[in-house]
């Protein structure tokens, strides 16, 4: 290889290592405006939330939600169990989430059958959250930081009549419960319709889908999601009946000790 090929040939690596920064640079923007589209300091709902089985029977809980940022920023969540059709011991159960920037998220339980809380340790991520479609890991990962993951746009594409940017993320971090995750987001608004989940062999185990959005408070809220299970021929549907942004939630919601009695 002579000289001058060898600066073409330098000139071209160059420029196709700065194409595929721009473009992992580019997908970690989308993906971090798509997660931090909704700006609140607190959020409430109560659902519907229904578990189906692949013999076509069907489970009906009730649960509350409430989320509210730390003051470093994490992200904290808690989940109340109000009724349940089956298994009924399920009622009371409270789940609480606290996001770590520096490694896994702190998480606890209580549960009323054995009346106390117990922390969630980090290799129960994948495990199912209350019987559900959900593991303890998909609870938190709405706001999961973009900053873990390896982002890359695969293709544009049209999804339900919307143009979407069809994103791949590879989590950092080998001890994920996924080893990636194929995102569909609106290119217009950031919403993001659906993402498949691969679990360490590379095979597509679950879906979550964003079937019904509105405004609520002057912002496109998801309320409708379902997480469907392809392996177990599962899903659990999230039907939203009461959304607010913004209300006062004490700070001590936020405790394993509100976990166990139920009272700020």
């Amino acid at each position: 290889m002579n000289r001058r090929t060898k600066i073409i040939f330098t000139v071209m690596l160059l420029g196709t290592a700065a194409a595929v920064f721009a473009q992992t640079g580019d997908a970690a923007a989308i993906v971090d405006k798509s997660r931090n589209r909704i700006s609140a300091t607190t959020i409430s709902t109560r659902s519907r939330m229904v578990v189906s089985a692949k013999d076509g029977s069907t489970s009906n809980r009730i649960i509350d939600q409430y989320s509210k940022d730390g003051s470093k920023g994490e992200n904290r969540v808690v989940v109340e169990f109000k009724h349940s059709s089956n298994p009924s011991n399920i009622i009371n159960t409270r789940f609480l989430t606290i996001e770590n920037t520096g490694g896994n998220d702190d998480q606890w339980i209580f549960l009323p059958s054995l009346a106390k809380v117990r922390r969630i340790a980090a290799s129960e991520g994948s495990g199912s959250f209350v019987g559900t479609d959900l593991s303890y890991s998909d609870i938190s990962s709405a706001n999961r930081s973009p900053d873990l993951d390896i982002h890359r746009i695969l293709r544009e594409e049209e999804y339900r009549d919307k143009p979407c940017y069809v994103i791949e993320s590879t989590p950092k971090d080998s001890s994920y419960q996924y080893s990636k995750m194929i995102q569909w987001i609106d290119k217009a608004n950031s919403v993001n319709y659906k993402i498949e989940l691969y679990d360490k062999r590379g095979t597509h185990v679950k879906t979550l889908e964003i079937l019904e959005l509105k405004d609520v408070q002057g912002r496109l809220s998801p309320m409708v999601t379902k997480m469907s299970t392809l392996t177990e021929g599962s899903s659990t549907t999230v039907n939203v009946d009461r959304l607010e942004y913004d209300s006062a939630i004490p700070e001590s919601v936020f405790t394993p000790r509100y976990l166990e009695t139920g009272r700020p």
